[in-house]
């Protein structure tokens, strides 16, 4: 049985264009196109079937939802942000061991296909891109400073993998005091009972677990009231 009392310490904010900005996490062609990097591998070894969850939850959820996400966000006038992960440099060495493997096997490196924004949810001129080389955003760029200078205290994550990069990220974000939404619906990693079980921990505590119509309604509603 969840013990009903972390609830009562679990964070309650609310999301406006002001304040809120859209992270997008590692929606590139390395780990998240059955064609390229993670895909073209495991194709090539036969065993493209082990991904079926991960491909068919991006193409189905992960890429139409961030989709409506992204117009949103834009038409309220809030900022988006882009974030990949991939090595900078051709060995892989500035990568950490951990994910230098998986890095290397999918040819996730800065300059090659595998290492671009899947073209339906790229972004648009002005908006920020930034590359990490580890599996939280805050941890190997300068997100949270720019983020601050735009203004932002809360945001909204999107994106995969739910119980590694993405969460990773959001809960940094959380311990530097940003109100942060995982998006259920606009986000995925390998199963079923990996995806509920981030959630179930992410909603206690670390921040708010909403879907893409609740943050899409909470985000226009706000908007409407500032015009």
């Amino acid at each position: 049985m969840t013990a009903n009392y972390i609830e009562e310490f679990s964070s309650s904010f609310s999301i406006d264009p002001k304040t809120t900005a859209l992270v997008v996490v590692d929606l590139q062609y390395a780990t998240g196109s059955p064609d390229h990097g993670l895909g073209k591998l495991l194709r090539e070894q036969g065993r493209l079937e082990e991904a079926d969850y991960r491909f068919s939850r991006i193409a189905d959820l992960i890429l139409p939802n961030t989709q409506r996400l992204l117009a949103t966000f834009r038409g309220s006038g809030a900022p988006v942000v882009y974030v990949t992960y991939g090595a900078e440099h051709e060995d892989c060495s500035d990568v950490p061991r951990h994910i230098r493997g998986i890095v290397k096997a999918t040819n996730n490196i800065e300059g090659q296909r595998e290492h671009q924004i899947v073209e339906d949810i790229a972004p648009i001129v002005g908006e920020t891109v930034l590359n990490k080389v580890t599996m939280g955003a805050f941890a190997s760029t300068g997100i949270e400073s720019r983020l601050r200078a735009m203004g932002v205290s809360n945001i909204v994550t999107v994106g995969v993998s739910t119980n590694n990069c993405v969460g990773m990220t959001a809960m940094e974000a959380s311990d530097r005091s940003f109100g942060v939404v995982l998006v259920s619906d606009a986000t995925g990693t390998c199963d079923d009972e990996a995806q509920a079980a981030y959630e179930a921990m992410f909603g206690r505590l670390w921040g708010r677990v909403m879907t893409t119509g609740e943050v899409a309604g909470e985000i226009s509603g706000a908007a409407s009231q500032t015009v």
